[in-house]
């Protein structure tokens, strides 16, 4: 289990704080990386904070772990959180969202076959 199950274990129905860095990749071409889910939710890279992890190590993690490539920078766009970042399918989960700008990166685009149904560079206008 992730951290934020093993404090859901431990605090039950009570709300739970969770930080959730996201980061929009955007290439030489200027456009930007987005991944379909199983949902038909268009979304960028993002995922959990896990324990003793800072949120740059984090999105970093999940953009290898997800797409297989390594982020070589991150420039930070923006911190949000409030009421409509509450999860609307779980209002248990409260999100603090830290986005990221990252034009620099290396590697070859390879999503993880569980973790989208279609994913690439989208123009911005599409």
């Amino acid at each position: 289990m992730g951290y934020c199950e093993d404090i859901r274990e431990m605090i039950g129905d009570s709300p739970l704080i969770i930080v959730r860095p996201s980061v929009a990749i955007i290439n030489y071409k200027e456009e930007i990386f987005l991944s379909q889910n199983v949902d038909g939710i268009w979304t960028i890279p993002g995922g959990t904070l896990q324990l003793n992890e800072s949120v740059e190590e984090c999105i970093t993690r999940i953009v290898f772990e997800n797409i297989g490539i390594n982020i070589k920078a991150l420039k930070l766009f923006g911190v949000y959180s409030g009421q409509e970042l509450i999860n609307r399918v779980d209002e248990r989960y409260h999100t603090v969202a830290i986005g990221y700008l990252c034009t620099e990166y290396e590697g070859e685009i390879t999503p993880e076959s569980n973790q989208g149904i279609e994913a690439g560079f989208f123009r911005f206008n599409q």
